[in-house]
């Protein structure tokens, strides 16, 4: 392998942790993926250090919490002066490219997102498929196409599934194709390259190419994991998605829908996870093709989960259970990294930007607050111990306006508070693992609550910026 391996940085959207084959659902087909767990490194207990885009996305570029980016909250613009891991590693040489999402700035009521300084010399944006704005690569070259995205999606019929635009035309495809075409010039460019692909699936609407949703079977999905009453000793941020999600905003009222229309979302998620899987291939095909598998790092990621009715609620918002929480995580190199390698440890999303650097032989600045997993990919040290918590945080991020959230999370209990409410939640995952009882005000956990609060207090401080650095005893 070379001094300097290439990145290829695949992105997903709102795709929750339990959506692979080899990792366990046996219901999704995703066997490129799978191709990649069972010769790399995945890491099962990864989390975002946010449950919506814009904090958690600024967090793992950067390798900061979201309250040190100041980047908290979907529609604020990520400070200039923070350094993206695209920035650092075209200082040193690297070309870098972008396909689809990146979304560190708002770009709603047709405005185009703004960037910083990212590093990127190939910029085709498409935050989503629909054509909001003529800037979106996406809608370029549809129209170059000689069609629409307009034309090719219809009407939507007022379901909760639709069949939307043909595999070899959906936005997943095109971002896979910019990736392709900037991994074919960069054979030649003779610098090595970082490529961040970040298609808008298996975010919502629940519309993937009919071609996909007819391989699955509306029957065989299973219904979402919920216990009829179990919103009643939970927040009201919750009783309120649950009658329609981020705030009323989305109406998927839980208990309007029948379980068919429950399990036909389901089918219609996985089928968009297989379109991105299909993609996937297609991507490590062109590696292979042109002779880069071998010194590239791939890594296989979400920025976020989706709730996918778990708790009778869909979507996301200020909820901090492991679907909305923790993502895939998988590392690919064989001769970098331990083929076939699982790290069971609690592993936050902050740590990527300091694993890459560190594999492509760059120094980690001081300001990330990440640390490298590097270890844990050579297999060196123990799996089953990385992090011994993780954090993240929810600060008032365009649903539910003036909801503040932390959550602190051990192998054992997860605590989340919710600032000024008053209300907060505690789950004994080892008695209940699908978090439906919140023993926040049981007095019989009255002292694990109290250290839960402690050690999350703890981390809200101790994730403070580390810049900038001290000069002097006085």
């Amino acid at each position: 392998m070379a001094e300097r391996p290439n990145i290829l940085l695949i992105c997903t959207d709102q795709q929750r942790f339990d959506t692979v084959g080899a990792l366990g659902n046996e219901l999704v087909r995703t066997p490129h993926i799978d191709g990649l767990v069972e010769g790399g490194v995945s890491f099962t207990n990864a989390f975002c250090q946010s449950p919506v885009c814009t904090p958690s996305r600024a967090s793992f570029l950067t390798g900061r919490y979201p309250r040190t980016t100041r980047c908290r909250q979907n529609g604020q613009k990520i400070p200039g002066d923070e350094r993206l891991i695209s920035r650092i590693l075209a200082d040193h040489g690297y070309r870098c490219g972008l396909s689809g999402k990146l979304h560190l700035s708002s770009c709603a009521n047709g405005r185009v997102e703004e960037r910083i300084d990212d590093g990127f010399e190939r910029f085709a944006w498409s935050h989503h498929p629909q054509p909001d704005w003529e800037e979106n690569g996406y809608t370029q070259w549809l129209k170059s196409k000689g069609t629409s995205w307009e034309e090719l999606y219809g009407e939507w019929d007022g379901g909760y599934v639709k069949a939307g635009v043909p595999g070899e035309l959906h936005q997943t495809t095109w971002c896979a194709n910019v990736a392709m075409e900037f991994m074919r010039e960069a054979k030649g460019d003779g610098r090595p390259w970082f490529f961040n692909f970040n298609c808008f699936d298996p975010h919502h609407p629940f519309d993937p190419p009919r071609e996909y949703l007819e391989r699955y079977r509306v029957e065989d999905m299973p219904l979402p994991r919920y216990v009829e009453g179990e919103l009643e000793g939970k927040t009201g941020y919750q009783r309120i998605d649950h009658r329609g999600a981020k705030d009323g905003v989305v109406h998927y009222d839980y208990g309007a829908m029948t379980d068919d229309d429950r399990r036909a979302m389901t089918a219609a998620y996985y089928a968009m996870v297989e379109l991105i899987d299909e993609n996937v291939g297609r991507m490590i095909g062109v590696l292979k093709e042109t002779g880069q598998l071998e010194n590239t790092v791939v890594v296989f990621m979400s920025d976020h989960g989706e709730m996918l009715g778990d708790h009778g609620i869909y979507l996301k918002g200020p909820h901090f259970y492991d679907e909305a929480v923790r993502v895939p995580l998988v590392f690919y190199n064989e001769g970098m990294f331990t083929g076939g390698h699982r790290v069971t440890g609690l592993t936050e999303l902050v740590d990527l930007a300091p694993t890459l650097l560190d594999a492509v032989g760059v120094e980690v600045p001081e300001r990330m607050q990440g640390r490298s997993l590097m270890e844990h990919l050579k297999g060196a040290v123990d799996g089953g111990k990385v992090r011994e918590d993780v954090f993240s945080e929810y600060y008032n991020s365009w649903t539910h306006e003036r909801a503040y959230g932390t959550m602190l999370r051990t192998e054992r209990y997860k605590v989340v508070v919710y600032h000024r409410s008053g209300e907060g939640e505690l789950y004994d995952l080892e008695k209940d693992p699908g978090e439906h009882v919140n023993l926040y005000d049981d007095a019989g956990y009255g002292d694990v609550k109290a250290e839960m609060l402690r050690r999350c207090f703890d981390r809200s401080v101790l994730t403070m910026d580390p810049c900038p650095p001290r000069l002097g005893p006085f």
